[in-house]
């Protein structure tokens, strides 16, 4: 069981992967898009927050399945449903089209993340959980980094449509593995992995409801920083290769290898959050202590994204963005880890995950058209989105350092102090 869990974590981080390539295909093939389509970069954005929409609204109803059925269900149909719209999308020939495929690929998608935290907090004990979560979260970037050279190659040799064809079939070949490999945990290992959890944990009831959770504090502190994060991180998934194209000059060769360069040290930047966040609670921090010290640091060393919108050497943009980016994979590993952390019971992990990428996905939708309108009003300008994708980094490690309680299970009976001002009135 001890080597089938990092097995399970490998699955995972495979299904993350194939997640983030079909989700960032339409980043790459965006200049190509735009002129067989006869759009500029407004209507680019919109097409762009397609996703974003149904992305972020099923994160809790996907959260709440997850809970019920099981990731080992749960997960494949995820990927089987945004893998048939993935390809779908290559057979679209207007606006209208290409957004409602990107809407249906969101509802797919939802299910990914939910579904892997579920997974580990059945297999891995809290000590384990920030690397065991680094490690399949880490998809993302690979995903990420993969998408550019390789959605770049297929469209040099086989246009554009080819492109979303083929990363959909990539979904069709994981479901597969999934199936032939994945056996549900034993009793004991859950248990196991359970150990040290408090007695609201290990008592496994079903009697929290979701409006005693919006009750917490942590957890509007959670969403809020994550959808700071995630406003960062989305730049890079949606906008970033235009960037690179329109305003520094890249061609389409340069962008499959100098363009990857900011998700591969992000790669290496999200295993070494996790390895720290459990390191230090291991050497006897507090558990508050050793992932608040990752989320907050990782989210105020990558407000340096800013500064690549102000220096015109190559290397240097590429190295801000690399640190921006890998110090964001530093954080998420802690952040992930929260759900399984906080729960007030193992049949909330899942939900918890859901409420948490809900509010960080609404960044998405903002990021995306935000970016798009302020491009086309400042005439091809990053300038300002990139500015202000560094407050929301400092806006981040406020949120994580102060809005944020003890990281510790969530009382089944909260009391009226851990309401966050102004909560009161609306629940």
């Amino acid at each position: 069981m001890k080597k089938m869990r990092w097995v399970v974590i490998f699955l995972c981080f495979l299904a993350i992967t194939v997640n983030y390539i079909d989700r960032a295909n339409l980043a790459v093939a965006a200049p190509q898009i735009e002129k067989a389509l006869g759009i500029g970069p407004a209507e680019m954005g919109f097409i762009l927050s397609g996703f974003f929409w149904t992305y972020a609204l099923m994160q809790m109803p996907f959260g709440w399945f997850v809970d019920r059925v099981g990731a080992r269900i749960a997960l494949p149909l995820a990927v089987g449903w945004w893998s048939v719209f993935t390809a779908a999308t290559a057979v679209t020939t207007s606006v209208a089209g290409m957004f409602g495929c990107r809407l249906l690929l969101g509802v797919g998608e939802a299910g990914a993340y939910p579904s892997c935290t579920k997974l580990v907090s059945q297999w891995f004990q809290p000590r384990e959980r920030a690397l065991a979560t680094s490690i399949f979260d880490s998809g993302s970037r690979v995903g990420s980094a993969l998408s550019i050279p390789v959605v770049a190659l297929i469209i040099g040799m086989l246009g554009w449509k080819a492109a979303f064809i083929l990363t959909g079939l990539l979904g069709a070949v994981w479901i597969v593995g999934w199936f032939v490999i994945y056996r549900n945990p034993t009793q004991d290992a859950m248990d196991t992995a359970r150990h040290s959890g408090s007695a609201a944990q290990a008592r496994g009831g079903g009697d929290v409801t979701w409006s005693s959770l919006f009750r917490h504090r942590t957890l509007w502190g959670m969403m809020l920083g994550f959808f700071c994060l995630n406003f960062v991180i989305y730049f890079f998934i949606t906008w970033f290769p235009s960037y690179l194209v329109q305003t520094r000059g890249f061609s389409l060769k340069s962008l499959g290898t100098l363009g990857m360069i900011p998700a591969l040290i992000a790669i290496p930047g999200g295993w070494l959050g996790g390895y720290v966040s459990d390191a230090l609670f291991r050497r006897g921090w507090s558990l508050t202590a050793a992932r608040k010290t990752c989320m907050v640091g990782g989210m105020l060393l990558s407000s340096v994204i800013t500064l690549s919108a102000f220096t015109e050497n190559t290397y240097l943009m590429l190295a801000f963005f690399g640190i921006a980016y890998g110090s964001l994979a530093f954080a998420a590993a802690s952040i992930w880890s929260l759900p399984c952390d906080v729960a007030p019971t193992p049949r909330h992990v899942a939900s918890i995950g859901g409420i948490q990428n809900f509010a960080s996905n609404l960044a998405g939708i903002v990021i995306t058209t935000f970016t798009g309108v302020m491009v086309a009003m400042t005439k091809g300008s990053f300038t300002i989105p990139l500015v202000v994708a560094g407050g929301f980094c400092f806006l981040g490690a406020f949120s994580y350092l102060v809005i944020v309680g003890r990281i510790e299970p969530l009382s089944l009976e909260p009391d009226s102090r851990e309401l966050p001002k102004g909560a009161q009135s609306t629940i």
